[in-house]
């Protein structure tokens, strides 16, 4: 296909569209506000109502009149997840679920469920959400989950397909961001092929944003984007990265162009690192099948949640 712009975006009116993760000024904002511009109805799923209220304000500013709804939901915590699935019922059909919530580079923490912080924020957590979500995507006729992956997931050496629960050696938090980010890719097939299967109507495809210049990194090395050292980090790599809103393409190709389930959508300058978005390849261990598989099931166990 022709390289993919923002004015290629179909109009969204009538449709329902759940962000994760759309915290001021990063992926998520710049996702939901190009998609409330087009008319959709824009589910902001975020952790605090505070944080919620300020994306909610500075997307109101561009779109006057923005469908705009709240949903409070903590990926880390699997109760949180529960809960937001609950609240989600009321929304009707859902067209497009974005998973798009992550953390990077955190150190080693255990969440309320036992799990490894980043692995719960960012494959545990949306399997979890994708799944109490399924009958509304299903119920759209023509449903589409969209996950967040990174070209970070090249550097996987494995799956992470241990028991998550089990705390072992030292903690590698870029390691264990590349893992979380291979299980994305794993989870977007087997989601795509087990729907096909079951002959659901709703496929699966990711994306990832190249390099952006989000508060991602700053936040996971120092748990804020600004004050003394962090600010410096931030600085830096919002200098040499291309910007939030431009990270963003690649998801919102992947939510609106007409492509086929298992898609995978990136930047295309060098090194996937910035440009217009266009299909991408994926790792090889990322295409496993036998992992996918595996976890899968390992999923499965681990949020109580057995789908499609």
């Amino acid at each position: 296909m022709d390289a993919w712009q923002l004015a290629d975006i179909p109009d969204q009116a009538g449709r329902t569209v759940v962000v994760t993760g759309p915290s001021l000024g990063g992926l998520g904002h710049h996702t939901a506000l190009e998609l409330a511009r087009r008319g959709a109805r824009v589910v902001l799923a975020g952790r605090t109502p505070r944080k919620l209220d300020e994306t909610s304000v500075a997307i109101t500013e561009e779109v006057p009149g923005a469908d705009l709804v709240p949903l409070v939901v903590d990926l880390s915590d699997l109760s949180s997840v529960r809960s937001a699935g609950a609240a989600a019922a009321a929304l009707g059909p859902v067209d497009v679920l974005v998973n798009n919530a992550g953390v990077m580079g955190v150190p080693r923490t255990r969440t309320a469920d036992g799990f490894e912080l980043t692995m719960a924020t960012n494959h545990f957590g949306p399997f979890l959400l994708t799944g109490l979500l399924l009958p509304q995507l299903v119920a759209s006729g023509a449903g589409r989950v969209v996950t967040v992956s990174s070209g970070f997931h090249k550097v996987a050496t494995r799956a992470p397909l241990e028991d998550p629960t089990v705390q072992r050696g030292r903690h590698d938090r870029w390691g264990a961001y590349a893992r979380s980010k291979l299980a994305n890719l794993l989870f977007t097939l087997e989601l795509d092929r087990r729907c096909r299967e079951a002959e659901l109507p709703v496929k699966a495809l990711a994306a990832h944003p190249g390099f952006a210049g989000t508060h991602l990194a700053a936040n996971g090395q120092y748990g804020r984007s600004s004050g003394g050292i962090a600010s410096i980090l931030d600085a830096t790599i919002r200098a040499v990265s291309q910007s939030a809103a431009a990270g963003a393409w690649p998801t919102l190709m992947a939510a609106t162009a007409d492509l086929p389930g298992s898609t995978y959508c990136g930047p295309g300058g060098p090194g996937e690192m910035s440009g217009l978005p266009q299909v991408v390849p994926m790792s090889r261990r990322a295409r496993d099948p036998e992992a996918a598989r595996s976890l899968w099931e390992l999923s499965e166990t681990a949020t109580g949640i057995t789908y499609p």
